[in-house]
């Protein structure tokens, strides 16, 4: 009865969750064939954990090309390290739309607190 049940897309689908590294899109992708092979419904991608992802990494980089000499070297450092990482997970993300184009994809932020509790966990939901 499981097996009917979990293969049913009108009553399950699976979730697949990911970071924007290549590891993790590419264990995802293996996910997403097996399930599909096992005839389990998978039209869901939720990318976690994204340096602003409202943001472009260009735009980003063109601020702080403008207002490095500005800025503290302490906080040259954290910033240039930040946006290596966004140019990175932003490359990623346009790989997981080009390959999950016909899927449901969520980028959800890198939060600055852990999601713990009923009232944490009822506010990230708010972003899927």
């Amino acid at each position: 009865q499981v097996h009917t049940q979990i293969r049913d897309a009108s009553r399950t689908t699976f979730v697949c969750v990911c970071i924007a590294e290549f590891l993790s899109i590419y264990e995802t992708e293996r996910l997403v064939q097996e399930l599909t092979r096992e005839g389990i419904d998978t039209r869901n991608v939720v990318v976690n954990q994204v340096l602003f992802p409202d943001q472009d990494a260009v735009d980003m980089r063109e601020w702080f090309d403008t207002n490095r000499e500005t800025l503290p070297a302490e906080a040259q450092g954290i910033i240039s390290k930040t946006l290596a990482r966004k140019t990175m997970q932003d490359k990623y993300i346009g790989q997981i739309f080009e390959l999950y184009e016909e899927f449901h994809v969520v980028l959800v932020p890198l939060l600055d607190h852990e999601v713990r509790g009923a009232q944490a966990i009822e506010d990230f939901s708010a972003m899927l």
